[in-house]
C-alpha cells in the first residue's frame, strides 16, 4: 500500500526537494540557471522552473528511450521523491475488483462525520503505460481529505502489453463495480463521480460519454485533470510547449503509439480514444475541467471544456497559470501545488453537494469486495 516507508534516499532527496521549494521566488529562478521563461505571455512558475532543472541534471535517460518496464520503474521512483507525508484518513485498503478481468484497486475513505459521502473513481496518468495505486496515493488521499469523499483508485490494465480499449473496457467495468458496490465501501450510491488526470483524465471522460449511452450509472461529475483528449490533432500548446518542459513531443508519440497499436491512425479516430471527436455531448454529466498554463495538452482540454458547454453539459474550467503538466503529483513538495489540489478538492465537493440521483437510479447492491 501507499504507507510503506520511503528509502533513506528517498528522504534525503524529498527534504532537499521540498527545501528549494519553499525559497524565496528569485532565488529559485537564479538556482535554475537560466532566465525566467516565458512563452506566449505564459510565465513558468519560478517552483517548476527549478523543479525542471533539478530533473534535467539528474542526466536520466529519455523516458521514451525506455522500455516500458523500465519507464515504470523511474516513475515509480520519481513518485516517492514528490511524495509527501501520507495526509491522514479514515481508513485505506487494497482490494480486487471484478471489472471484466480482475484488477487492483484501493479505496480510501474520509475521517468527517455526516456520510454516506460521495465516491469518486479516479483513474492515474502516465500516458497508459505507467503510473499505478502507488504513483498517485498522495493525489488520492488529499482528494479524499479535502472533497469529503471517498475515492477508489483503479489499476487498469497498462499498454502495450494491453493496448487500445483495454484500459477503456477496464474503467467502464471499474465505474460499474462502483457503483453496485457503493454501499459496502459506506459511500452514497447516488453520488457518484469520474475522475482522472492526463490519461486518467481520457480515461474519466470517455467512461462518462459511455455511461450516459449504454444503461450506467451514470456518474454525476467528471473531474478532468489536464485530459488528453484527441489523438488525431496537434494544437498549439503541444508546439509551444513541447520541448523542456517535462511532457514532451517525444513522448506523447510513445504515449500515443503504444496505446494505440499497429492501427493507430484508426484507433486514434476512435471516440474511445479521442472524446472530442464525439458526435453528441449533451447529456453528460457536469464536469470540472482543470489545465495548467505551459502544458501541451492545454488546448485540447480546454476545447473539450468548450465543447461540452455547446452542447448544453454544465463545465469549470480552470487554469492553472505558470503550471506545467503533471502539477498534481508535486503536491508533496511544492505548496502551490498542493494549494491547487486543494482548491481543485473544493470544487469537487461543492459540486457533488449540489447533485444527486434520483433514488429510482440507486445502483442495485451486490456481494462485498474480496481483499487483495
Amino acid at each position: 500500500m501507499g504507507d510503506s516507508p520511503p528509502t533513506p534516499v528517498e528522504r534525503l532527496t524529498h527534504g532537499v526537494a521540498r527545501a528549494l521549494a519553499a525559497l524565496p521566488p528569485a532565488i529559485q529562478v537564479r538556482l535554475s540557471g537560466r532566465q525566467p521563461v516565458c512563452i506566449d505571455g505564459e510565465t513558468l512558475s519560478p517552483q517548476m522552473q527549478l523543479m525542471l532543472a533539478l530533473l534535467e541534471r539528474r542526466d536520466e535517460r529519455p523516458l521514451d528511450t525506455m522500455t516500458p518496464t523500465d519507464a515504470r520503474r523511474e516513475r515509480r521512483r520519481l513518485a516517492a521523491v514528490f511524495a509527501g507525508k501520507p495526509v491522514p484518513i479514515g481508513s485505506v485498503h487494497d482490494l480486487e475488483i471484478d471489472a471484466g478481468v480482475p484488477l487492483r484497486a484501493r479505496h480510501y475513505a474520509p475521517a468527517e462525520g455526516g456520510g454516506p459521502h460521495p465516491l469518486l473513481v479516479f483513474f492515474h496518468g502516465g500516458g497508459f503505460v505507467f503510473g499505478d495505486l502507488d504513483t498517485h496515493d498522495g493525489v488520492c488521499r488529499l482528494l479524499c481529505h479535502h472533497a469529503g469523499v471517498h475515492v477508489l483508485a483503479v489499476d487498469y490494465r497498462l499498454a502495450p502489453e494491453h493496448p487500445f480499449p483495454a484500459a477503456v473496457e477496464d474503467a467502464r467495468g471499474a465505474l460499474r463495480w462502483a457503483g453496485a458496490h457503493a454501499h459496502e465501501l459506506g459511500a452514497d450510491p447516488c453520488r457518484l463521480g469520474v475522475s482522472g488526470d492526463s490519461a486518467g483524465g481520457n480515461l474519466a471522460a470517455v467512461v462518462s460519454q459511455l455511461a450516459a449511452r449504454d444503461g450506467g450509472p451514470a456518474p454525476l461529475l467528471q473531474l478532468l485533470i489536464y485530459p488528453a483528449t484527441d489523438c488525431t490533432r496537434r494544437r498549439r500548446s503541444r508546439e509551444l510547449f513541447g520541448e523542456g518542459l517535462f511532457l514532451t513531443e517525444a513522448h506523447m508519440n510513445w504515449f500515443e503509439a503504444s496505446y494505440l497499436g499497429s492501427v493507430g491512425d484508426a484507433n486514434g479516430h476512435d471516440q474511445r480514444a479521442s472524446p472530442l471527436l464525439a458526435q453528441d455531448l449533451s447529456g453528460l454529466a457536469p464536469a470540472l475541467v482543470v489545465t495548467a498554463g505551459l502544458d501541451p495538452l492545454r488546448d485540447e482540454g480546454e476545447d473539450y471544456a468548450h465543447a461540452l458547454r455547446a452542447a448544453g453539459t454544465p463545465v469549470v474550467l480552470r487554469r492553472f497559470p505558470g503550471f506545467i503538466h503533471g502539477f498534481i503529483s508535486a503536491a508533496g513538495i511544492s505548496r502551490a501545488c498542493r494549494d491547487a489540489v486543494i482548491e481543485i478538492a473544493g470544487a469537487t465537493r461543492a459540486l457533488l453537494a449540489s447533485s444527486r440521483l434520483p433514488d429510482a437510479r440507486t445502483p442495485a447492491v451486490e456481494p462485498a469486495p474480496t481483499p487483495a
